[in-house]
């Protein structure tokens, strides 16, 4: 068993990468899409909301498939789904063209985000012990993976379509020989006894608080992704270059934080986590936003990173351990609500700048940083906080 755990931790490492890469790959061609397109910027921002679309309703599906035919079954298919598809962005000559290829795009990947993550939850249980934010981490890694590929084929010269192609046909081939590694986890009954059918997770209003904790944590993130750089360089004047490694430090804290966190998690539990987290980043916000000088945005960006690194992998770990039969399902409602606060941050960051400056429109992020801390008791009970080991599958019969 202690082998078959170490292939289906790290064959769910190399989901994660993938996943991160894949998205790496399109984010880094937008420029060059958008040019072949021959789209405003803020045409492209109203097509990239299909994106987030297609991976919303991606997630809902992917949940109930990983629920009803098992991880093992639907992280595979997804893996190639967000592989072939990542190629049609690259196809498009025409908006419509391009609007139908994001949609599909999103819908892949929403599919392999859920199913990755509900694959994490029966791993980090077979444990028996935190592994969730290590995950995390390494989808960070497929980013960095997908921009040497793009510069290297830039430099050859490969068009979007044949970069992007190349990339798809690599993950579908990781996608399918990955499979092997992962837990033979059994699909979930359609209606536990006791248990009224069409109600999977035990306690929908839990699982709910959740994912609210997560879409106002996710907001921030997407707030910091959009903003942080802009702030450095509109606000307090720096160069566009110092701007950037602003950005750099808030994302380089978030992946040392998330490498971390497990360890933190297992020690301390997954409520300390959350509420010491989302309080540091609530310290480092607070920092940016009234500081007049580079050096302590700086302070404040790496501290919100690593502050936020670690509270979203225990809203994930927490909603899969509710209910094992319904681990999918009750992952996708919050990663689900947490993507549209990471689609939503960035825009309602904007909105408030038509009435106040850009650095105070963070102590929105402050005050919700402060209302997850407080609400993080949500996440008191013990088999949030060490998941029991789940017994070896039984080998089916022939």
């Amino acid at each position: 068993m202690e082998r078959s755990l170490r292939a289906a931790r790290a064959a769910t490492f190399v989901y994660f990468v993938l996943n991160g890469t894949l998205l790496g790959a399109w984010v880094v061609h937008i420029p060059a899409i958008e040019e072949r397109v021959g789209v405003s910027h803020a045409t492209l921002g109203g097509l990239l909301v299909l994106l987030g679309l297609g991976a919303f309703i991606g997630m809902q599906v992917a949940g109930r498939l990983t629920d009803r035919f098992g991880a093992r079954v639907v992280v595979p298919a997804a893996g190639v789904v967000c592989s072939a598809a990542l190629v049609l962005p690259g196809l498009p000559r025409d908006p419509w063209m391009l609007a139908g290829a994001l949609l599909v795009f999103g819908l892949g990947n929403g599919c392999l985000d859920v199913a990755m993550n509900a694959h994490a939850v029966h791993v980090e249980k077979a444990y028996g012990r935190p592994v969730m934010s290590a995950f995390h981490a390494t989808f960070s890694v497929g980013g960095v993976i997908a921009a040497l590929a793009s510069a290297g084929a830039a430099s050859a010269g490969l068009s979007p379509a044949a970069a992007l192609g190349a990339a798809g046909a690599v993950g579908v081939v990781i996608a399918l020989v990955s499979a092997r590694g992962l837990l033979p986890t059994a699909p979930a009954p359609a209606a536990d006894a006791g248990k009224p059918a069409g109600r999977p997770g035990g306690a929908p209003g839990r699982i709910w608080i959740l994912a609210a904790l997560a879409l106002m944590i996710m907001l921030c993130e997407g707030a910091a992704n959009d903003w942080s750089a802009l702030h450095l360089k509109n606000v307090l004047g720096a160069s566009a270059a110092t701007a950037a490694v602003g950005y750099g430090t808030f994302a380089a804290a978030m992946t040392v934080g998330r490498l971390c966190a497990d360890r933190l998690s297992a020690r301390f539990g997954a409520m300390a986590v959350l509420r010491y987290g989302s309080a540091t980043a609530a310290v480092g916000i607070t920092i940016v936003a009234v500081c007049p000088w580079t050096w302590a945005a700086f302070a404040g960006w790496a501290l919100f990173g690593l502050g936020l690194s670690g509270c979203v992998p225990q809203l994930f770990s927490a909603a899969g351990h509710a209910d094992p039969s319904a681990a999918g399902v009750n992952v996708s409602r919050v990663a689900g609500l947490g993507y549209l606060g990471m689609l939503a941050g960035p825009a309602v960051i904007g909105w408030m700048t038509h009435l106040v400056p850009l650095n105070q429109t963070f102590l929105l992020l402050t005050l919700l940083c402060v209302i997850t801390a407080a609400g993080a008791g949500i996440l008191r009970t013990g088999s949030d906080r060490t998941p029991e080991p789940e017994p070896e599958p039984e080998p089916s019969s022939p």
